[in-house]
């Protein structure tokens, strides 16, 4: 990579090995993702990508290799200065995670009141601007209770806005969404991006859906990217595997079963 290159990405892990146990989740991980793109991670059930988003925040320390954001290899920092870029990032999580005994203006507003000292017009006027961006100024009052699974991703975004992070990492964020919801949120993730200049990083097995946003995907199995590129690119692809994740094809190297003995003489032996 040329020192050029470098400047322009937010995120590079390099060399990255990571287990549970026994199990090899990133075996020699390598990527880029560049500043201001929307990029797609996505691969099979149990490769890693919710754990690769928790590497970039320094919630897992890899075994070996190294994680940067912003220059900043995370898993050598400090405590304060990683909760420092932590505060560069915004994470909407899969289960929108609303505090539930705050009202909708109280939860956007938590990590202001947390992370800032701002007197409470200023921060009032923040949390309703953010509000506003998301189509939902006018619920500001309502509790998590009263909110749709789209209203609840939406409010979730707001929060993960609202301190004006330079990353976005969003954990499966269409997941159970009706497609009115899904088409609402598929829009605000390119429009949020491109206005505010942010980068995102979007965990999701939604391959259509997210295939209308991304500027770059990254396809991750066995503890490695496999594929990356556009997504059409990706659908013409050689692999016979990143074919089949993208076509959601139930045959093909991913199989149907788990391992298991020989069917028959199980049945037989268990007689």
């Amino acid at each position: 990579m040329k020192p050029s290159q470098a400047v322009d990405n937010l995120i590079e892990i390099s060399g990255l090995r990571f287990s549970r146990g026994s199990r090899v989740i990133f075996d020699g991980l390598e990527l880029a993702i560049p500043r201001g793109s929307i990029t797609a991670i996505m691969g099979p059930s149990g490769c890693g990508k919710t754990t690769l988003l928790r590497m970039l925040t320094g919630q897992l320390r890899p075994d070996e290799g190294s994680v940067r954001v912003a220059g900043q290899e995370v898993n050598r920092l400090s405590r304060p200065d990683l909760y420092a870029l932590r505060r560069q990032m915004g994470m909407l999580f899969q289960n929108s995670a609303l505090l539930t005994d705050f009202n909708v203006f109280e939860n956007v507003a938590f990590p202001v009141r947390e992370n800032t000292s701002l007197p409470e017009r200023l921060l009032r006027n923040v949390v309703l601007t953010k509000l506003q961006s998301v189509g939902l100024r006018g619920a500001a009052g309502l509790m998590p209770s009263e909110l749709s699974g789209g209203m609840a991703r939406r409010v979730a975004m707001a929060r993960a806005m609202v301190l004006d992070p330079e990353l976005l990492l969003y954990d499966e964020p269409f997941s159970g969404l009706d497609p009115i919801s899904l088409g609402v949120v598929l829009r605000l993730i390119r429009l949020n991006n491109d206005a505010l200049g942010l980068t995102s990083v979007v965990v999701s097995h939604d391959v259509a859906e997210i295939s209308q946003i991304a500027d770059h995907c990254l396809v991750l199995s066995e503890g490695r990217v496999i594929a990356s590129g556009r997504p059409d690119e990706l659908a013409d692809s050689d692999s016979e595997l990143v074919r089949q994740f993208m076509t959601g094809a139930a045959d093909g190297p991913v199989p149907f079963h788990y391992p298991a003995p020989d069917y028959r003489q199980q049945l037989l032996g268990s007689s």
